[in-house]
């Protein structure tokens, strides 16, 4: 093996990315960066699946807890952070594992980010106006019309993300997707995307089970503390939503439950969509054994390629 090399586990919610990563980075002796947009809020601990203080303790995780739901921070801050952080461990490590369903911040780092022109910021008020006065589904179904490509992969219920794409969409007459299309940024590292996958009934059953074992380990008194919050970006998301709801006597708990798990499901399924479309990614069973991969990946860093 020579070079540096970037190990990438993507997959949808649930589907055992974290139990993968460990396995990766026990074998490679080395490190682990997340790239989930939501565990790296220290608020949000049970309702994101944030590792385990186990799992935490058996390989050293950057960017779990990272920042607080007051604080400012985009995918573009966190390229630069993740950047500078790949510079420092590859000085001391040939292989880093990066692990995350978050396909914007994955890519992010992988590939950089896209270039987009500049919009007049009053689109952005009035976009903001809109969604407080009409809500979001207005919003989701503006970008539906005016970018269906982009609105097949976005996470529908982030305003942020939503906001942004129109903003594009409105403020140069082109679809946001069409500027999605920029050269991929020269790496120092090669990257290798290692994509975990099961049937679609495995999936949603381990979903399910997830959000169980949630509300088991206190999420609604998680989501009461966080209530006060509730307008907060960060918290613009599935789970906390939903329990936001059944808090200010929108629904029953149980049918907040319920949403949480089909809403989560939906997530699982845009996910999918943003990774399948990405041919470098080498796909195996969610279960496969550590080694099966680490097999498979060998002849890659041995002749160096990306």
């Amino acid at each position: 093996m020579f070079g540096k090399f970037l190990i990438s586990v993507v997959g949808p919610t649930a589907i055992g990315k974290t139990k993968m990563a460990i396995a990766l980075a026990q074998h490679f002796d080395t490190e682990i960066i997340s790239a989930d947009s939501r565990q790296l809020y220290k608020e949000m601990k049970i309702g994101t699946a944030v590792p385990t203080l186990e799992e935490l303790n058996t390989a050293p995780h950057h960017f779990i807890q990272y920042k607080s739901i007051f604080d400012t921070y985009s995918v573009g801050d966190f390229e630069q952070d993740a950047s500078s952080l790949l510079k420092r461990l590859f000085t001391k490590k040939s292989v880093v594992i990066m692990a995350g369903g978050s396909g914007l911040y994955v890519d992010a780092v992988v590939q950089g980010l896209d270039k987009f022109p500049e919009v007049a910021p009053e689109i952005r008020r009035d976009l903001n106006n809109r969604m407080k006065v009409e809500g979001i589904q207005v919003l989701q179904r503006q970008l539906k019309r005016l970018d269906p490509l982009y609105f097949s992969k976005v996470d529908l219920e982030n305003p942020h993300r939503l906001i942004r794409a129109l903003e594009i969409c409105i403020g140069t007459g082109r679809p946001y997707s069409s500027f999605l299309k920029g050269k991929k940024q020269k790496r120092f590292f090669s990257t290798i995307q290692v994509g975990l996958q099961a049937d679609r009934k495995i999936i949603y059953d381990r979903i399910n089970k997830r959000v169980d074992l949630m509300m088991e380990a206190g999420f609604l008194e998680e989501a009461k503390s966080l209530f006060p919050h509730r307008k907060k970006n960060a918290l613009q998301t599935v789970g906390y939503k939903e329990l936001f709801n059944y808090l200010e006597g929108i629904w029953e708990l149980d049918f907040a439950i319920s949403e949480i798990k089909k809403n989560t499901r939906r997530f699982a399924k845009r996910q999918l969509t943003w990774f399948r479309k990405d041919k470098s990614i080498l796909w195996f069973p969610y279960d496969c054994d550590v080694h099966e991969i680490i097999e498979s990946l060998k002849p890659k860093m041995t002749i160096g390629d990306e």
